[in-house]
């Protein structure tokens, strides 16, 4: 199975960014998690980006805050799908990382997810590399059935409540 890669801009996105290590531990992905910033350490990133296939990595999570160009920075360096995390923070409370993310040039994509929405970054990671991995496949299937079990616990539990 390829990797997938979580960097993060800095070390203060890690609370949100574990999220999505975490998501990819329980559903058994390889991941490596790396603090690079395309501002400060712009060829370092580079350098991960250019070389993530060789490298065994399938899918490239990006998040950053405020200008957040790392997803794009990313985007611009490597063919592999990449998935940016916009960051709560900054003056505009991470509106302006969305629309840094989500406003890539044409032919340079970037999937965007909400703004510190992590976990769903990891579940997209999962659904692109299940593409080619049936095993994968049927645990995003299962995660589906559960989500749907626990809604209808919290339907029962509610009525419960209700009819009291």
């Amino acid at each position: 199975m390829k990797k997938v890669a979580v960097i993060m801009g800095s070390d203060s996105d890690w609370p949100v960014v574990k999220g999505a290590c975490e998501q990819l531990k329980a559903f058994g992905i390889p991941y490596e998690a790396h603090i690079l910033s395309a501002h400060r350490t712009p060829a370092a990133a580079a350098e991960f980006a250019s070389g993530a296939r060789k490298n065994g990595f399938g899918v490239l999570i990006c998040a950053a805050g405020m200008a957040a160009h790392l997803a794009g920075a990313f985007a611009g360096n490597s063919t592999l799908p990449v998935i940016g995390i916009p960051m709560k923070g900054g003056a505009m409370d991470g509106l302006d990382a969305l629309l840094a993310t989500v406003q890539m040039p044409s032919g340079i994509p970037v999937a965007t997810v909400a703004i510190n929405g992590a976990k769903n970054a990891a579940v997209l990671a999962a659904q692109i590399l299940s593409v080619s991995d049936d095993e994968l496949a049927a645990k995003l299937d299962q995660a589906r059935v559960d989500m749907a079990g626990q809604i209808a616990a919290k339907e029962q539990k509610l009525q419960a409540e209700l009819a009291e």
